[in-house]
């Protein structure tokens, strides 16, 4: 490796854009400056011209072994051809999710030789005496805590107590880790699709018929009561409506710490896309009317939600077609990680919607500094020489046979063309993607260790208690 790399370009900075110079030794960023810095014989020079240089963006939901013909190294090489530098990869693996420290060694261990970016992990607690594995999976390294409302599965993804909620809320509250929530009303959901069911209503609007936006309001409105009382720190994924978030921000006015993010499609589909496109465009939470897209959009633009992330899982044309008369038969999830990124920067940076600034805040700054990821995020001296370089002068024609993933992947994006193109990404200080091609080892992706890694937990309260 050369002793110094210096990249020129359009430079997004936290509160600024600048045509200049980046300078990077040892993985870090060392410099920047307007004027260029002196080449030596011993330097690498990179000139992207007025091509934009992002941090490098962080996607925080991931599934790479919710489908287990996907895995790390698939799951990886979307990421770096999307100008996704580091992941946060969910606990809900088959066939065992990583509820326990012993899990979470095996699956950390598996990053090693097996990715081009670099993985942090999420762990989960089983539904029954979970909380008890919360302070080995805080010390293995665990990201944060991802739990469920929702019963996808008793033992693989199940529904947690509001006891152990409240338990798990009140044990982390003096630590840096979140916990975060699949919010929607179990009760609900079931009775509804069993009424639908009954009905012989199976066609793909009835996704959305079975989980109406109430199922996420009280979900949330739960949750962060739940938060309110413990003062833990609370982050609800996926959001998927308006109401949802004027919820959060009304406990966050309370004083309450919690975070939203919502996804990539939320933003670009809508409930007619699943008519239209039935089990490839179906995901939970499900899409919903134009009007609620709109309002998302309006939240966004008004700083209410936190960041954005694809909640990747893919899956092949072959399982989804299962759901082609049935739509409940269909696996909910679609596949994204090397998605996101252009297909915000073409709705949000291309459109004026957003900002240079606050697209790198939304997908990469926000991102890190909710799980204390104290190196990324942002192009700062001294922190990862992550980057991504996005050309807006060219464009991307989304193809299902584009994807790098190992399920035969299909997208409801499939046909569009996008503003923009992903020509290079930067992890700690090389290029891992140029030219169209992965240009990294399979063993240069490391662990992203959570910010309690090695600490034991302090006590955090006494728990779920009442006064005589």
């Amino acid at each position: 490796m050369p002793k110094k790399r210096i990249l020129h370009g359009r430079i997004v900075l936290k509160d600024d854009i600048i045509s200049g110079y980046l300078e990077v030794e040892n993985g870090k960023i060392t410099g920047i400056s307007l004027a260029k810095p002196a080449i030596s014989t011993e330097t690498e020079f990179f000139d992207y011209g007025s091509q934009y240089i992002f941090p490098g963006f962080i996607d925080a939901h991931v599934h790479s072994f919710s489908n287990p013909d996907e895995g790390f190294e698939a799951t990886s090489i979307g990421a770096a051809v999307g100008g996704v530098t580091t992941f946060v990869d969910m606990p809900y693996d088959r066939p065992h999710p990583i509820d326990n420290a012993a899990q979470f060694n095996q699956k950390a261990a598996k990053i090693a030789g097996h990715s081009v970016v670099d993985i942090a992990l999420w762990g989960t607690i089983p539904k029954v005496d979970g909380v008890s594995e919360i302070p080995g999976l805080v010390k293995a390294g665990a990201a944060a805590f991802k739990m469920s409302t929702f019963e996808t599965d008793p033992f693989r993804f199940p529904k947690i107590s509001d006891v152990d909620i409240y338990n798990s809320l009140a044990l982390l509250k003096h630590s840096k880790i979140i916990t975060a929530f699949h919010s929607e009303n179990n009760e609900m959901i079931v009775e509804l699709i069993r009424r639908l069911k009954e009905a012989d209503k199976v066609y793909p609007r009835a996704h959305m018929m079975s989980r109406p936006i109430i199922v996420e309001t009280t979900a949330v409105q739960r949750l962060c009561e739940i938060a309110k009382w413990t003062g833990g720190k609370l982050h609800i994924v996926h959001v998927s409506a308006p109401e949802t978030v004027d919820i959060i921000e009304a406990y966050r006015q309370q004083g309450v710490d919690v975070t939203c993010e919502t996804c990539y499609q939320y933003l670009l589909l809508d409930v007619h896309d699943l008519e239209r496109m039935g089990p490839r465009a179906k995901m939970n939470p499900p899409l919903r009317e134009p009007e609620t897209v709109s309002g998302l959009w309006q939240r966004l633009a008004a700083g209410k939600i936190n960041y954005i992330t694809s909640d990747h899982v893919p899956w092949p044309a072959e399982a989804k077609q299962k759901g082609d008369q049935n739509i409940f038969l269909a696996p909910s999830g679609l596949p994204g990680i090397e998605l996101l990124v252009l297909a915000m920067f073409d709705a949000g940076v291309a459109t004026g919607k957003l900002s240079p600034q606050v697209f790198a805040q939304l997908l990469a700054t926000n991102v890190a500094a909710r799980f204390g990821f104290k190196n990324k995020g942002q192009i700062v001296l001294g922190k990862d020489a992550d980057f991504a370089i996005i050309d807006p002068s060219q464009t991307t024609t989304i193809t299902d046979a584009g994807l790098h993933t190992r399920t035969d992947a299909i997208t409801p994006l499939a046909g569009k063309t996008l503003a923009g193109q992903v020509t290079a990404t930067w992890l700690r200080g090389r290029p891992i993607y140029q030219r169209g091609q992965v240009v990294a080892p399979m063993d240069y992706g490391e662990f992203v260790p959570g910010a309690e890694f090695g600490n034991q937990l302090a006590p955090g309260g006494d728990g779920l208690v009442f006064e005589a």
